[in-house]
């Protein structure tokens, strides 16, 4: 596995970091240890700018090349889950109920080491900016950060990010053209009948029977109003009603989450369960209230970012190493906020055969660091070159 050799070096401080951000995970844009922690190393690697506080705990630190270029962005989330850790390791979480459940302590470490071999060499023109953001995982802290403007206050031009995947083989880099993840919506329907007694269901309008037809009627959308070649997920997953086994009660919750990959599916989905609520209400004679909220937008790569990343990948990974169309998937990613402000590519780099994101025992292979590092410069390095 041809990594840059002085990342190579590097693979125990890597690992090190990586290893003391998994004892302190933080949520959504409380990331204060975490990016106090960055800043530090950051100073200790010799950036030659380094601006905190945006998006609350993100930073932004800035790393000046061998003459005049464009600014490349590269991005590591910083964020943990509210998760209680069942890895059993020596470094795990100290802080109840949360742990990196989700890989971001290694980006987080895989982007520091990137930076500390750009700082030493500067074998490259332009600028990199390097991109630590809070709140992946709840709150969209990539779309606070592109509305506080770094994409302008940088003068960014490209955009990059890579996420750990378990289950893909070690080393490998995953990516596409178009779009690789989903968006998330999630959907709230509150239906409101008339309770009483179970024994007098003729005295009620009961909203359970009227939720479970609901639920079943919501995946005709899937089956019957999408095209067979867009892709979309409906589930719901949450129904609540009733606190006991003889009341009818007056109300009932549904909750779920949307995933779909295009504006065009997204509208047809809300057109669609907006008729089937209100059909419903009408047919059973009680009031029902449907409320989406939109979430992430769908992540999708640029032709040219995602091509030119993939060719990047294969001098680190090998050709065979290399998936340049890997299928979409219908988790959500907070990076697309970065991808529709720049243009740039999202890649999956495999970490073998390990617990899967958000488990309780998932943990970072350190072993891929030095991997994802070593991409990150060949990726500055072949993208801006120092002119003759």
């Amino acid at each position: 596995m041809p990594v840059v050799n002085r990342i190579a070096d590097m693979s125990a401080e890597m690992a090190a970091w990586r290893q003391h951000l998994h004892t302190i995970p933080e949520l959504g844009l409380e990331c204060h240890k975490t990016a106090a922690f960055v800043a530090e190393r950051l100073r200790e690697i010799g950036v030659d700018a380094l601006h905190e506080g945006i998006a609350k705990t993100g930073i932004v630190a800035i790393i000046e090349g061998r003459g005049e270029g464009p600014t490349i962005g590269l991005r590591a989330d910083m964020d943990g889950l509210p998760i209680t850790e069942e890895t059993g390791v020596p470094y795990a979480s100290t802080h109840d109920g949360k742990m990196h459940a989700c890989g971001h302590d290694g980006h987080t470490a895989m982007l520091l080491g990137a930076a500390k071999y750009l700082a030493e060499t500067r074998n490259f023109a332009g600028r990199v900016a390097l991109i630590f953001q809070p709140a992946e995982e709840f709150g969209g802290g990539g779309e606070v950060m592109v509305q506080e403007g770094i994409m302008e206050r940088f003068d960014i031009a490209q955009v990059f990010a890579i996420h750990n995947a378990p289950g893909k083989d070690f080393g490998s880099f995953n990516t596409r053209s178009g779009p690789i993840m989903a968006a998330a919506d999630t959907f709230h329907i509150r239906i409101t009948g008339k309770g009483g007694h179970a024994a007098r269901p003729h005295d009620t309008i009961d909203p359970v029977v009227a939720a479970c037809s609901l639920v079943q009627a919501l995946q005709t959308i899937v089956s019957r109003n999408r095209n067979p070649l867009d892709q979309l997920v409906i589930s719901a997953t949450q129904i609540h009603a009733g606190t006991t086994d003889n009341v009818i009660p007056e109300s009932c919750y549904i909750n779920g989450t949307i995933r779909t990959f295009s504006k065009e599916v997204q509208a047809m989905v809300v057109k669609r369960m907006q008729e089937i609520v209100d059909g419903h209400a009408a047919s059973f004679g009680l009031t029902a209230e449907l409320e989406i909220e939109f979430g992430y937008p769908p992540t999708v790569n640029h032709a040219a970012q995602a091509e030119f990343a993939a060719e990047v990948a294969g001098d680190v990974a090998g050709e065979a190493g290399v998936n340049p169309d890997v299928d979409p998937v219908m988790g959500a990613e907070d990076f697309s906020y970065m991808l529709e402000a720049r243009p740039g590519a999202y890649l999956m780099l495999g970490q073998g055969d390990t617990a899967g994101v958000h488990h309780p025992k998932y943990n970072f292979n350190d072993e891929i660091a030095p991997i994802g590092a070593s991409f990150f410069a060949r990726l500055v390095e072949r993208s801006q070159p120092v002119s003759a």
